[in-house]
């Protein structure tokens, strides 16, 4: 293979070669990655500082549901959580205590340096110039240095915004593992990126081979879920009959999160990608949602109870297949000496 033929590019599909045959000893494991940002309201234009950090409480209390669940979350966080002092203090006591690992994750819209114009296209930071991109990255990585004493090596951007130049630059600011690829979606829409017929299994990325990219679970539920992602593609050009197939309980897309997914459908998709070879069920949520009434999913108390009744159901379902939790050390640990770039010919 000549090492020109793929660049290592986020947006394309791996070859072939570059995909990650984990150490049979991981078995299948789960993770949990938490978008740890600002609370904002979501249906207002992006805004460089209508935001605030404020909750704290639920996200302690998160973390004390997960620590005595075993499971050691990831907190990608970006930069309002990682700059609040109260912020930075509790999340460097877990990482103190090896309770959880912290990342990061970047909204460019609130990342210094504030060089681009607030926009809808402008909130995927992988589409802006490289030049900016690499700024508010190494912005980003420096802050998290100065507060927990160690450059951030796993990485999500906000709202999957990666682009042709965020694995080269990743790789460049040391980081070890990307998680932004959310398989089976598509944001082109939406000015950002499309991410459909990427794989679920990690693989090698960027330009050098040295980034593994994690891409969060999704899975096709229902009776025609084996016709997979290019019949649910058909059956988005469809109009109403999409919604009534996804009804009908016949095909419908699920990803491994708590918000606006039911805990039925979420067992659903666990079962259909352990059955499809998945050997990393990579579960997400925001951390405002941890809180009620700054994300659209926990308005409410009842909301929050329902939050952690859906997790219990999940776990427990999780643990009747025998699917432990893994940690980010567990994992890079698992994937095998990265094969060596071809040398170009």
């Amino acid at each position: 293979m000549d090492r020109l033929s793929h660049d290592g590019n986020l947006l394309r599909a791996p070859a072939a070669e570059d995909r990650i045959a984990l150490d049979p000893a991981f078995g299948t494991r789960f993770m949990l990655f938490v978008d740890t940002e600002e609370e904002f309201d979501w249906n207002a234009p992006f805004s460089r500082t209508a935001h605030g950090v404020t909750a704290l409480d639920g996200l302690a209390r998160g973390q004390a549901f997960f620590a005595a669940a075993g499971v050691r979350p990831v907190y990608v966080t970006d930069y309002p959580v990682v700059d609040s002092d109260a912020a930075a203090d509790m999340m460097g006591r877990w990482l103190a205590d090896a309770t959880a690992d912290i990342g990061a994750h970047l909204h460019p819209w609130v990342n210094p340096p504030h060089v681009e114009e607030v926009t809808a296209a402008n909130s995927y930071v992988g589409f802006l110039p490289e030049t900016v991109e690499r700024a508010k990255l190494e912005f980003l990585c420096q802050r998290i240095a100065e507060r927990f004493g160690r450059r951030p090596i796993a990485y999500r951007a906000g709202r999957y915004g990666v682009g042709p130049n965020s694995a080269r630059l990743l790789e460049v600011a040391g980081f070890r593992l990307d998680s932004s690829v959310r398989s089976r979606f598509d944001y082109s829409a939406q000015h950002g990126p499309d991410f459909r017929g990427l794989p679920q299994n990690p693989y090698w990325t960027g330009p050098n081979r040295t980034l593994v990219e994690l891409p969060l679970s999704t899975a096709f539920v229902g009776l025609l879920r084996s016709g997979g992602e290019r019949l649910y593609r058909a059956t988005q050009g469809m109009g109403p009959m999409a919604g009534a197939m996804a009804r009908a309980r016949m095909l419908s897309r699920v990803p491994l999160t708590p918000e606006g997914v039911s805990s039925r459908e979420a067992i659903q998709a666990i079962d259909a990608l352990i059955a499809e070879g998945v050997r990393v069920l990579n579960f997400s949520f925001h951390s405002p949602t941890l809180e009620p009434g700054h994300a659209p999913y926990v308005r409410n108390e009842g909301d929050r109870t329902a939050f952690y009744r859906w997790w219990d159901a999940v776990l427990n379902h999780l643990a009747r297949r025998n699917i432990l939790p893994a940690t980010l050390d567990q994992l890079l640990n698992a994937v095998p000496a990265r094969r060596r770039a071809c040398q170009a010919a």
